[in-house]
């Protein structure tokens, strides 16, 4: 999976936002319902890192794998970060992001979950 198929990933998940963020921070976000569930670094040296919220048994795993770090200031919160999208499994990175969609739109209230999906069948 290349940068542009993990933007596409994101992107077609339920009432999930797109949102570019400038410097500082540079980073192009995902949301569903105003919670993260995945971003991209745009700025160098980092640029095109990908950053995912995992289960906290998959973080242990994930991190041990090479080219998978702890996400920096969100580990504590057990988000991962991949160096290259194009050297990870693509059907297992797909899993991964789903859950951490589904993760971010579960912490939604009930209410909310059903506006947003509704807004998007509409």
């Amino acid at each position: 999976m290349n940068t542009q198929q993990a933007k596409d990933l994101c992107n077609s998940f339920p009432a999930a936002v797109e949102a570019l963020h400038g410097p500082p921070s540079n980073i192009l976000t995902y949301t569903v319902g105003g919670k993260h569930f995945a971003w991209f670094k745009t700025s160098e040296p980092e640029q095109w890192r990908f950053s995912f919220r995992a289960t906290p048994e998959r973080f242990l795993e994930l991190t041990g794998m090479p080219g998978v770090k702890p996400a920096r200031f969100m580990a504590r919160y057990h988000w991962v970060t991949i160096v290259n999208v194009r050297a990870f499994p693509e059907d297992y990175l797909r899993e991964l992001v789903q859950w951490s969609y589904e993760r971010a739109l579960a912490s939604l209230s009930k209410t909310r979950q059903r506006v947003l999906l509704a807004a998007t069948e509409a």
